[in-house]
């Protein structure tokens, strides 16, 4: 698929993107969130928009604050609640006293959004797209400024990789429906949660779709021949090394057959009663991807012994 790249940018400063739009990226690199969280800092008329503060780091909060300058902070924006881009809320709305503004359905206990947005709202001349997929609580946000067609398109559609689809959390059936909800638009220009933007963004959105379908495909065909647990068969079409991503890869392959099941082509057996030797044992996933399933190590060792075939 048609990536990109760049090279570990900038700590602690805000980087100029468009005019009236800077990003500060925020100090949490990893394998699952590239250089680490874009937050950017939206000019508006009357101040600035702050969308996905990031993850819980006092310092970034700080940072932010820096970068706002003389600019009053007016507002917070969330794409999702994934702790890389809602860690950092109740520290800076502490600071500023701001309203935060999210989906109206959120998917973090506890948490209630100040100001509950729904597909089609608009706020500070942005609308809100309701993309679920990646999270259940997914907003991209379209701004339309003179001849300016862009999409802030959080973690649905990256420049620099594909998303995990995690279940409870990530749904793989609302993801293809996001997908070809974007590609129905005409935006000429994502600014995405991790990594750079991203030009002529309907190319990407079509890979990532037609990847997926092909992934769909290869796992029908696995389970023409056979019954699949979920770690198995994510070892057999994944060559993964590092733990962490074989974590992911599980969650993937999880989300495509909880979608063949919704829909009737597969169904879900007993489950398995040992683990393939190489499947990964860890104490605890990586943050982002226990936090975007919804659940701790235990659940994702019951998830990855569960079973499925193809409907008869």
């Amino acid at each position: 698929m048609p990536f990109l790249t760049e090279a570990e940018p900038p700590r602690g400063v805000p980087l100029d993107v468009l005019p009236g739009i800077r990003r500060i990226v925020a100090r949490n690199p990893s394998v699952m969130t590239y250089q680490g969280t874009n937050t950017y800092l939206i000019e508006g008329e009357e101040g600035l928009s702050v969308l996905d503060p990031g993850p819980e780091d006092v310092q970034h909060v700080q940072e932010i604050l820096a970068g706002a300058g003389t600019a009053p902070i007016r507002r917070i924006l969330l794409t999702h609640t994934h702790r890389d881009h809602f860690g950092a809320v109740a520290a800076l709305q502490a600071a500023t006293g701001v309203p935060v503004y999210a989906y109206r359905h959120s998917a973090k206990p506890g948490f209630t959004p100040d100001m509950p947005l729904d597909d089609g709202d608009e706020v500070a001349g942005l609308t809100a797209i309701f993309t679920p997929g990646h999270a259940a609580d997914h907003l991209c946000f379209a701004l339309r400024d003179g001849q300016r067609k862009i999409l802030f398109s959080g973690d649905h559609v990256m420049s620099w990789s594909s998303s995990i689809v995690s279940p409870p959390d990530g749904d793989m059936l609302a993801y293809y429906r996001s997908l070809e909800r974007l590609l129905d638009r005409d935006d000429e220009l994502y600014l995405s949660g991790h990594g750079p933007m991203l030009p002529e963004p309907q190319t990407l959105v079509r890979e990532l779709l037609g990847h997926r379908q092909r992934r769909e495909a290869t796992i029908l065909c696995q389970l023409e021949e056979q019954d699949w647990g979920v770690a198995a068969l994510a070892a057999r079409l994944y060559a993964k090394t590092n733990p962490f991503l074989k974590v992911a890869a599980q969650r993937n392959v999880l989300a495509h057959l909880l979608k063949l099941a919704a829909e009737g082509r597969a169904v879900e057996l007993e489950p398995a009663t040992e683990l393939p030797a190489d499947a990964p044992q860890i104490p605890a996933p990586p943050g982002e991807v226990q936090r975007e399933s919804g659940s701790a190590a235990a659940m994702m060792q019951r998830d990855a012994l569960r079973r499925f075939s193809l409907k008869k």
